[in-house]
């Protein structure tokens, strides 16, 4: 397919990405997720936020916007904005943005039973909007939420907001698949008669992936004239995701000669990184970054590539910076913690590195090696304990477990200065523990999250040394995820369980402190 155009990337982990269910990125987490897009992979721009979500959300975008206002980044990140003059637009201001992306009603459906206003009250209104925000100083790109379904179901409502807009000083008209409904054959429809009727405005496609067919519906916006593409990390995003950004370049540069700036090879770290900040796990056969993609465990496949590369595509490993494998896993010497640090990409604050580096070492001393597939957890591990405040502790654990006998556990607890005592026993381990820590909350008559899920994983090419990352989630009233990491898994399971405690505490202790505030509203652990 031939097109000399450059097609932008806008990528949405932080603000879309982050709706995806149990996922609520941390502002230290957001910061470096926008650091990697910006610098590493070299996407356009980035959205890394929805106004007046929280007091956590506004530190993470203020965060952000310090940082990205040093580097001269600022018209690069985005916020999505409301038709609310002048809340959002001042949120914006207050968080030192710069770009709002203001979501208007792309269909009539929407306009009549969500906001049942008529279609010249929304007109009216938007043009406010957008008035008020130039003259804070800000720019204004426009969402047609459900554009999709307008045009299926409401065209002449929605081509008139297009022609609305055009006429307004909006830099990008952007086009969402909101609810992930359109075949290809739609999606080259409708981008063929805007893009013919309006030539000069750059419109942005923001593809669902509910059928499967995010990509597909990429490859057909951008060959019938969209200017730009929104993504997510890992295809992060309600429901099935978004457009992955790790798909939609390898397809733009193998199936168009349209020009990107994003930097493939860098799409797999920023992954992984991606994938323990969010605690959603990649499929190991997920295009381009899964774990089983680039290895052959067929004898034929690997005769074959011996022999002339018989089973080699386009997509070689080398391309994403990663490696072709014959087996599963991989082995990795010990490694000095800031090298490993700088070949993955990650500029930590000094602090941060500080406590990154103190952790290692206490793992290490636990485990034989500590290899660069580990990094991503330990840093995980580490920016969520920078979060809270360690109000209760496990002071101290005997635990038994013997042919014959049921497991057994002696445990004290340390609970804001007072030691709790309590023994069990139970079915294994994990639950002889648990029970000791019913015993100590029901005598301060307190009843514990319930567990509702509980995941193990070890880093890739794991071995039996290998940390062990177990993720736990809890509901309270809220869902909420905690997670552990040692090389013995029952105490990665008993050191998610403490962090556990300390953030119900929390909920059942509300402070006036902002540290209250984050842990209420943007912890990773809570699920909106």
């Amino acid at each position: 397919m031939k097109g000399d155009r450059k097609i932008e990337i806008m990528d949405t982990t932080l603000r879309d990405g982050e709706q995806t269910s149990g996922v609520a990125f941390l502002p230290s987490e957001k910061l470096q997720i926008a650091k990697l897009l910006l610098e590493e992979l070299k996407v356009d721009r980035i959205e890394v936020a929805s106004a007046r979500v929280s007091d956590g959300e506004l530190a993470g975008v203020q965060k952000i916007t310090k940082w990205a206002e040093e580097k001269g980044y600022l018209d690069r990140v985005e916020v999505l904005g409301f038709v609310d003059t002048p809340a959002s637009v001042d949120w914006l201001v207050s968080a030192g943005a710069k770009v709002m992306n203001l979501l208007t009603k792309g269909s009539l459906n929407h306009l009549t039973h969500q906001l049942k206003k008529t279609q010249e009250q929304h007109f009216e209104e938007i043009e406010a909007c957008i008035a008020y925000a130039e003259s804070k100083g800000i720019s204004v790109n426009v969402y047609l939420e459900d554009w999709s379904n307008g045009m299926r179901n409401s065209p002449v409502y929605t081509l008139d907001l297009i022609d609305f807009l055009s006429k307004l000083s909006v830099k990008r008209i952007m086009l969402p698949d909101t609810l992930g409904l359109l075949s290809p054959e739609e999606t080259k429809s409708y981008f063929t008669e805007i893009t013919t009727k309006y030539p000069g405005v750059h419109f942005d496609f923001h593809a669902h992936n509910d059928y499967d067919l995010a990509v597909a519906n990429v490859m057909e916006a951008i060959l019938h004239g969209a200017a730009g593409i929104h993504t997510t990390i890992n295809g992060l995003g309600e429901r099935a995701g978004n457009a992955p950004l790790e798909s939609v370049i390898a397809v733009i540069k193998d199936f168009t000669d349209f020009k990107i700036n994003a930097q493939e090879q860098k799409v797999y770290r920023v992954s992984k990184l991606v994938e323990q900040f969010s605690g959603q796990h990649i499929p190991a056969n997920k295009p381009v970054v899964g774990e089983n993609v680039f290895t052959q465990t067929a004898g034929i496949h690997a005769d074959g590539d011996n022999k002339k590369n018989l089973y080699f595509n386009d997509l070689m490993p080398e391309r994403f910076g990663r490696q072709r494998k014959y087996a599963l896993g991989k082995t990795s010497g010990k490694a000095n913690i800031l090298k490993n640090l700088e070949e993955l990409g990650i500029s930590l604050e000094k602090e941060e590195l500080t406590k990154v580096t103190q952790r290692i070492i206490e793992l290490g001393d636990k485990k034989e090696r500590v290899t660069t597939e580990d990094l991503p957890y330990i840093i995980s591990d580490v920016l969520q304990n920078n979060s809270i405040t360690k109000e209760i502790s496990i002071e101290g654990y005997h635990m038994t477990h013997s042919k014959g006998l049921k497991p057994s556990v002696q445990l004290r607890l340390n609970i804001h200065g007072e030691s709790y005592d309590a023994s069990a026993t139970g079915d294994g381990q994990y639950d002889s523990f648990m029970k000791a820590v019913k015993k100590i909350y029901k005598s301060r008559k307190k009843q514990l999250p319930k567990l509702i899920d509980y995941h193990v994983s070890i880093p890739p090419g794991g071995k039996t040394d290998a940390f062990v990352e177990t993720v736990i989630t809890w509901d309270f009233g809220k869902i909420f995820k905690t997670k552990g990491l040692d090389p013995d898994q029952t105490v990665a399971a008993m050191m998610a369980t403490e962090k556990m405690l300390n953030i119900f505490e929390n909920f059942n202790q509300p402070t006036n402190s902002e540290e209250s505030k984050l842990y209420g509203n943007e912890y990773r652990a809570i699920a909106r």
